[in-house]
């Protein structure tokens, strides 16, 4: 499933829109393992702060620092294998 990424008003977050049901609300953030097997995946992603899912999308915040360059590719082939 196609997953597209959308601007948000906070330029250290993306908003994933996965087109199907995701779960949540459910908020992880970076050093806290909840053995969730997507929220770890996406959250080893260097850079990446924090993951929130409700509804049909996810939205991630990065760290000031890091770029969604590489962020947000990586970040979309996750979910769009997970949700495939």
């Amino acid at each position: 499933m196609a997953v597209t990424i959308s601007n948000t008003p906070n330029p250290n977050a993306l908003k994933f829109t996965v087109g199907r049901d995701v779960g949540g609300p459910a908020t992880y953030v970076a050093g806290k393992d909840d053995g969730d097997p997507l929220a770890s995946a996406i959250l080893a992603i260097d850079g990446v702060a924090s993951m929130f899912m409700t509804a049909d999308f996810v939205t991630l915040t990065k760290q000031p620092d890091a770029t969604w360059d590489t962020i947000a590719p990586a970040a979309q082939e996750i979910l769009e294998t997970h949700f495939a």
